[in-house]
């Protein structure tokens, strides 16, 4: 066997093997009522479910809201969700208990290497928070919404309360976790995702009504939950939510590739949920794909690019603005006549150097003619990757 033909293969093993190693690893439980919203109280519901059976738990559990009464707009019209049912718990030591409880069978069925979700608003993410950091959860990041249309504060009496907030967690301080990190920095053109993410509440034609009114008070934006299950979940993956509402989850998680399992005791919230979701359309696999974080990414060394003939020894590579410009040696390290004499060094090594800069992306950082195109090195590497694929 050649050297190309051994490179090859190399190249090959690399990107097939961890890629079917991760789908036996988040291959869905045998078990699980994937599809179904399972029906009457959360916690009943989740124990019915199998240990380490679950990738991802989303949770918008009651907010247990302490307004004292009544809350009406100006024309005297009532503000919904305010007086609702299952949003009232007798003390805050009951209400402790009940996110205890369901905390701890989401810790139950979640996979050793899954995350939770919980939002909620200043009434109770404190105490949600408190509980879960208890209960063995590691907090990785706390998520501001800010609303770009919030409900103003009626009775001008507090600032507008203009956000929510979601807690991302993993299953301990040493767990793994799903984080497409590239995904999010494309989805933000380029720029590092931030926890801070403005986007409106759900209105127009987004709103589910029955009979011309809301069908649920606190339906949570789509956007709000593409952006978490594309952050944190990979295809297939399975997406439980223990407060079903009008199913939003299960929407968003029908239309990116993944799994869900519903909770929700309102039969009303129920059917309508599953009208939703039928009508909900997969994307086509083509489009679920997403960037690949830099981490999950087969490792290339330059010098297979070199040894394999996609970028050849003697080539000419240089900056983007040619203030330096370096020959390709045989061993994949770059040679060039600098202010300093002769200097060599890897790709990164040299473009560190050569810029008095603490690191260096040299496959960013170097380009080289192409035909009639100039193009980064790293476009020599994603043609061999393509070619390699399995």
């Amino acid at each position: 066997m050649g050297v190309m033909e051994t490179a090859k293969l190399r190249a090959a093993n690399k990107v097939a093997k961890p890629a079917k190693q991760a789908e036996k690893a988040r291959a869905p439980h045998p078990d699980l009522p994937l599809g179904q919203i399972l029906s009457g109280d959360c916690i009943e519901a989740m124990r019915s479910l199998p240990d380490n059976s679950v990738d991802c738990v989303f949770a918008d559990p009651p907010y247990n809201l302490q307004l004292g009464g009544d809350l009406n707009r100006p024309d005297g019209s009532q503000v919904d969700a305010v007086t609702d049912h299952w949003d009232q718990f007798d003390s805050f030591q009951l209400y402790d208990k009940f996110t205890r409880d369901w905390l701890t069978e989401a810790r139950r069925v979640l996979k050793p290497d899954g995350a939770l979700w919980v939002i909620g608003s200043y009434h109770n993410i404190f105490r949600v928070g408190s509980i879960l950091q208890d209960l063995g959860f590691w907090i990785l990041n706390d998520i501001v919404w800010r609303k770009t249309n919030p409900m103003p504060n009626f009775k001008g009496t507090r600032f507008t309360n203009a956000h929510e907030t979601l807690i991302w967690a993993s299953m301990g301080e040493k767990s793994r976790y799903q984080f497409n990190y590239r995904a999010m920095k494309t989805l933000n053109d380029e720029l590092q995702m931030r926890s801070d993410w403005v986007m409106p509440i759900c209105a127009g034609a987004e709103r589910l009504k029955e009979d011309g009114k809301k069908a649920h008070p606190t339906q949570k934006p789509e956007a709000l939950l593409y952006r978490v299950l594309l952050a944190t979940t990979e295809k297939g993956d399975v997406v439980l939510d223990p407060f079903f509402g009008t199913g939003t989850t299960g929407a968003v998680a029908k239309r990116l590739g993944r799994q869900w399992i519903g909770c929700e005791r309102e039969d009303f919230y129920r059917g309508v949920a599953m009208k939703r979701i039928e009508k909900e359309l997969p994307l086509d696999e083509s489009v679920i794909e997403t960037m690949q974080s830099k981490k999950a990414a087969p490792r290339v060394a330059f010098g297979t690019l070199v040894e394999n003939g996609y970028i050849k020894p003697g080539t000419k590579v240089f900056d983007r603005k040619r203030r330096w410009i370096a020959t390709v040696r045989a061993d994949g390290s770059l040679e060039i006549d600098g202010p300093k004499g002769k200097q060599a060094g890897s790709i990164h090594g040299l473009g560190k150097d050569l810029q008095g800069a603490p690191s260096c992306n040299g496959w960013t950082f170097w380009y080289f003619e192409d035909g009639a195109n100039v193009n980064p090195v790293d476009a020599a590497r994603q043609r061999f990757l393509l070619a390699n694929e399995d």
